[in-house]
């Protein structure tokens, strides 16, 4: 089945394409609202700025796909596969990444508030800023995620569950290149998180509960750390 017979199948009503094979298609600017395509086949695949907002991709491959700008606000890709994917701009708001692979993805600019990727892959991932917006991982779910290497600098992390997550060596140093911007973790949890040898200078920890937290070898210059739960569980003041 060919980009299309999908288009034409979808406006005539039709949302199941479970299991279809679109390696290396061109589907960009389409409206695939609510569509299921778990356990496609979509490495290396062009799906810039099309609408799969409330769409069902479990389990489905994108590995190397370019999907700079897409929505995918409230889809599930529960254990599906991004590894080095281009997800620039892209809108994952409440999107359900529970156990995806997005090792090596570039997710500069992204929206995943709300977002649940609880078990994640986030190794070498980048999530710095796109050239007109922050990362924004606000209240997302990343308990349990393995951020070991990844930069995050300047990204949103305001009340993020980062509970037992790995960001061992990871980057959320300040982006001096971006007016002083410093990544933002006020009221985030990071209960038992690997923070080790992690480059936390700048960083905002304002109310967060770092209660078991690792931070060996840490970056520590001029964290903000009023209000929070130290290690120990003693508050800093």
């Amino acid at each position: 089945m060919n980009v299309d017979e999908i288009i034409k199948r979808y406006a005539a009503g039709e949302r199941n394409f479970q299991r279809i094979n679109l390696q290396d298609a061109e589907l960009t600017n389409a409206n695939l609202e609510g569509v299921d395509f778990s356990y496609a086949d979509l490495r290396q695949t062009r799906l810039g700025k099309t609408n799969f907002s409330h769409a069902c991709l479990r389990e489905a491959n994108l590995s190397e796909a370019i999907l700079w700008g897409i929505d995918l606000s409230s889809a599930d890709l529960y254990r599906a596969i991004l590894r080095e994917a281009d997800l620039t701009g892209a809108n994952l708001v409440n999107t359900k990444l529970d156990q995806v692979n997005l090792i090596k993805a570039s997710l500069c600019g992204v929206n995943l508030h709300g977002a649940k990727l609880s078990d994640s892959l986030l190794i070498k991932a980048d999530l710095r800023p796109s050239s007109n917006q922050r990362t924004d991982l606000g209240y997302a779910d990343l308990s349990g995620a393995d951020l070991s290497y990844a930069d995050l600098r300047a990204a949103i992390l305001h009340h993020a569950n980062l509970d037992n997550a790995k960001l061992c060596r990871a980057n959320l140093g300040q982006i001096l290149q971006w007016g002083d911007l410093t990544t933002d973790l006020t009221g985030a949890s990071l209960k038992n998180a690997d923070l080790s040898y992690a480059n936390l200078a700048q960083v905002i920890f304002r109310n967060a509960n770092l209660q078991g937290a690792d931070l060996t070898g840490a970056i520590l210059t001029d964290a903000n750390f009023e209000g929070a739960i130290m290690p120990d569980g003693i508050i800093f003041s």
